[in-house]
């Protein structure tokens, strides 16, 4: 083994011994590259995977879990200003398990209805009720932390205390405050999601005393907002910028197909209403051929004729006796009463209609339409205002507008871009074409390098074989000639050891010549073994067979 360390050392000191200068300083910078990359990847390879142990920790807790970790010797890092602390993936949950036991993290500023287990009998009426809105506070901000994009979250709630003694009651409100990730925004719909989570969550609480503030200022959701899309200034803006894009695309889409693309330019204005209205109206109508719902009739009928008087005779006012004639008649000589009364109530029809529209209706639209005139020839204006104004529900009553214009566009700037863009495709090509050229070349290079070295092996081994077939020849040759002389020198009747002892004296350039070619074969075999032994083997079998 020794050996064999100590020739392919000398085999190496040998090559470097003969590279040029330019050579030797190529074969040292590039040992050295393999050496520092080496080591790096080994430190790339080595170095464990980081997984979050805790997030949006207090100051004390973080303090508190990494001089733990220092203690039991755990690797960590810290990210996000000290509040996350990482660790070795394969050791969260047996870390999260030891630092439980530890009571960390043991911070309770916002621990929900953890507060409520630090109150005593002796608590006053007052505390109890600051420590339950405390653990509502805290509750609710737990669970708006859960919300994909929200690292923190603050909520105040301001509950008013119920009097029985008064009818005119405060309503409750409140206010969150949540904090994003960097580079993430809440949607509209998470914010509408944080305002209904806290309002479901207080009694009497409604979605529009719900205030949701960014942690940069912004406000997200403003009291009175009413969750659609007249809640807050920038939600009515996108609204009204999303219907106008739909409009433009829309009617954008129908001049391409009919003008060919580039040849219309649409520009379509909105004023929506996003007021919350609401309706109240009474109808009364009568429906004929109905029978009256209740009917009364009172008939009185009072008469006095020739047939007689009445005992007493008829009593005139103050209850005075109204005197009467002799034949029995009254002084007036006769008379009559009658009185007739009737009531009907007829059925009537009532209807109550109550109406509340939707935020986002069309108040006003204004649409300005410019066609190319040099690239559409003999375009029907009219014709494409009648078009476009059905496309996009035009309503003169409302107050909707519309213009379509044939004006010569300024194409310049397009040629301009499209020059630009067909030089950066023609950029793009070349840069492809280079690139796959440099691949090529290096793909080349390496199949040359691959060629020249086969090709090279393939020479020594076929120098080698010459070698060794030269040498067994010589070897035979010698060991003919020296049984031939040994077979003389019987034959002459000398001993066999003279025969076998006879030689020169002194070497002669054969033997010198010989003594160079094993020099040369045993340095062969030390640069390569392997190769001598496989050559070897394959003479053996050759001649086995």
């Amino acid at each position: 083994m020794k050996g064999r360390l100590a020739a392919a050392l000398r085999s190496v000191t040998g090559k470097f011994g003969s590279f040029t200068p330019g050579q030797k300083a190529v074969s040292i910078v590039a040992v050295i590259a393999i050496v520092v990359g080496g080591y790096f990847f080994a430190t790339w390879v080595s170095k464990p995977t980081y997984a979050p142990l805790y997030s949006n920790l207090a100051g004390a807790d973080a303090a508190a879990i990494v001089e733990q970790l220092d203690a039991e010797g755990v690797p960590y890092e810290l990210t996000d200003g000290g509040n996350t602390i990482l660790v070795p993936k394969e050791q969260v949950y047996s870390l999260r398990l030891t630092m439980s036991g530890q009571g960390l993290p043991a911070d309770t500023s916002n621990g929900g209805y953890s507060i409520l287990d630090n109150q005593n009998v002796m608590t006053s009426e007052f505390m109890q009720q600051v420590g339950y809105r405390r653990a509502m506070e805290g509750e609710l901000a737990n669970s708006i932390k859960s919300i994909d994009g929200v690292t923190a979250a603050t909520v105040h709630l301001a509950i008013p205390q119920k009097d029985v003694f008064t009818d005119d009651q405060q309503k409750p409100t409140a206010s969150v405050l949540v904090a994003t990730g960097a580079g993430k925004q809440l949607t509209e719909d998470q914010v509408q999601a944080v305002v209904h989570l806290v309002s479901s969550s207080i009694e009497g609480l409604e979605p529009g005393a719900v205030t949701v503030v960014g942690a940069d200022g912004r406000v997200l959701s403003a009291p009175g907002g009413s969750g659609s899309a007249g809640g807050s200034t920038d939600s009515r803006a996108r609204a009204t910028s999303d219907f106008e894009s739909r409009m433009n695309a829309s009617v954008q889409r129908m001049l391409d197909q009919a003008l060919g693309a580039g040849n219309a330019v649409v520009q379509i204005s909105a004023d929506l209403d996003f007021d919350n209205t609401e309706t109240k109206s009474r109808k009364y109508s009568a429906t004929p051929n109905m029978p009256p719902v209740a009917e009364s009739t009172k008939t009185e009928k009072y008469s006095n004729g020739t047939g007689g008087a009445p005992v007493g005779g008829v009593l005139g006012p103050d209850n005075v006796q109204v005197p009467v004639n002799a034949d029995g008649t009254g002084a007036s000589g006769g008379g009559s009463y009658e009185q007739s009364e009737a009531t009907r109530n007829n059925a009537v029809d009532v209807t109550d209609e109550v109406r509340r529209s939707a935020p986002g209706a069309v108040k006003k639209l204004s649409v300005a339409v410019m066609i190319n005139s040099d690239a559409v020839q003999g375009a029907n204006e009219a014709q494409l205002q009648q078009l476009i104004s059905s496309a996009v529900g035009l309503d003169p009553t409302r107050g909707d507008t519309i213009a379509v214009s044939a004006l010569t566009f300024d194409t310049s700037g397009a040629e301009a871009a499209q020059r630009q863009l067909d030089q950066a495709k023609a950029a793009d090509k070349n840069a492809a074409l280079l690139s796959m050229v440099k691949t090529g070349a290096t793909v080349l290079g390496v199949v040359l390098l691959i060629l020249i070295a086969l090709i090279g092996n393939r020479r020594r081994n076929k120098k080698l074989k010459k070698m060794l077939q030269a040498e067994i020849e010589r070897f035979e040759a010698e060991q003919a000639e020296l049984e031939s002389r040994q077979m003389a020198a019987l034959a002459a009747g000398t001993g066999a050891a003279g025969a076998l002892t006879a030689g020169p004296a002194e070497p002669d350039a054969e033997q010198l010549a010989r003594a160079e070619r094993s020099r040369e074969i045993t340095a062969l075999v030390e640069r390569q073994p392997d190769e001598v032994a496989t050559l070897l083997r394959s003479w053996l079998a050759d001649r086995r067979g």
